[in-house]
């Protein structure tokens, strides 16, 4: 089964809910055709359709639920992910989904995993590569993965829009054609520094764009360890290699050769960026993976996204790799 790993489905009733409590961009989610509205999935059904996508896993990254106050994160996050359970319900051959967290607010966030996971049969968690400017890294995520480990679960991880934390990208127009890859670039790193994918070895950790310039930087990474991070446990190209990616790279087939020379292709899982790649551009997301790969490992990375489904997804769970 064609499995879209990165696809995206926001309400209206939530993006409404984030700009009570502050957020002031949830305006490029909306026009894309990425409601939930009938008009709105008959128009994705048929152009999945035609692409040849069978199933796509939503998040709602890059509006994720993140605030300082507790009860307005935890609010959002419950509604997220009880509307993905309501979509996925009425469309399960269509949809599975990555629960939205209340984070940074820890308890509440292993509380609403708990739900979502046990309750609302979702296929893992969704986060962005920071959280309120803090990085992944940070030892007081560290429970989160320890409870994902545990279950040998999923996070799914997407850019946070938030430039990086450079002002050289957020003042020169630059925030998603070059943060959003950095900041796939810098969160695998702070993960692989810190150990994540070595210590939670039954964490399925999917990175969004082939991993931003990972694919690029593995050898550069193992030279300048001994200097700059001598501590680690093992070197960046082999913790590349526990990792998994989504393909999307716009067509770009010498990006999606490399990822594939650099991890293996057995790392790699379709990704579409849907509504951000709709129509030819969605076409496009499934042929530049069959014209670049053998077709063996075509059909491999096409089908992977399969396996991150829950078990109770019947006939619709796909074999992990």
């Amino acid at each position: 089964m064609r499995t879209d790993v990165h696809a995206h489905l926001w309400s209206e009733d939530y993006l409404r809910l984030l700009e009570s409590y502050g957020r002031d961009d949830t305006a490029t989610q909306r026009g894309l055709g990425a409601g939930d509205s009938p008009a709105e999935l008959d128009a994705r059904f048929t152009m999945n359709d035609a692409a040849g996508i069978d199933h796509q896993i939503l998040s709602v990254s890059p509006q994720t639920p993140y605030f300082p106050d507790e009860t307005e994160a935890v609010t959002a996050a419950r509604l997220a992910n009880n509307h993905y359970a309501d979509v996925v319900h009425a469309w399960p051959t269509r949809f599975s989904a990555f629960a939205a967290l209340p984070l940074p607010h820890l308890d509440a966030s292993l509380e609403e995993l708990a739900r979502a996971l046990d309750e609302l049969g979702m296929a893992g968690a969704g986060l962005t590569t920071s959280v309120l400017g803090r990085s992944l890294g940070d030892p007081a995520f560290r429970p989160l993965f320890e409870e994902l480990d545990h279950r040998g679960s999923v996070l799914s991880l997407h850019p946070a829009g938030r430039d990086a934390g450079s002002p050289l990208i957020a003042e020169n127009r630059m925030r998603w054609m070059v943060g959003a890859p950095t900041e796939d670039t810098i969160c695998a790193m702070h993960l692989m520094l810190e150990g994540v994918p070595s210590r939670f070895p039954r964490l399925r950790i999917v990175n969004s764009h082939l991993g931003g310039a990972l694919p690029m930087l593995l050898p550069r990474a193992d030279q300048h360890v001994p200097w700059e991070a001598p501590d680690i446990a093992e070197m960046p190209s082999l913790a590349a290699r526990r990792m998994y990616y989504d393909t999307v790279a716009h067509g770009h087939e010498p990006a999606l050769r490399a990822a594939a020379e650099s991890f293996g292709a057995g790392r790699l899982m379709l990704g579409t960026d849907f509504p951000y790649q709709t129509g030819e551009g969605l076409r496009r997301a499934v042929t530049f993976i069959e014209e670049t790969l053998v077709p063996e490992e075509a059909e491999a990375v096409l089908e992977a996204g399969a396996g991150l489904l829950p078990a109770d997804s019947g006939a619709l769970r796909g074999q992990w790799a």
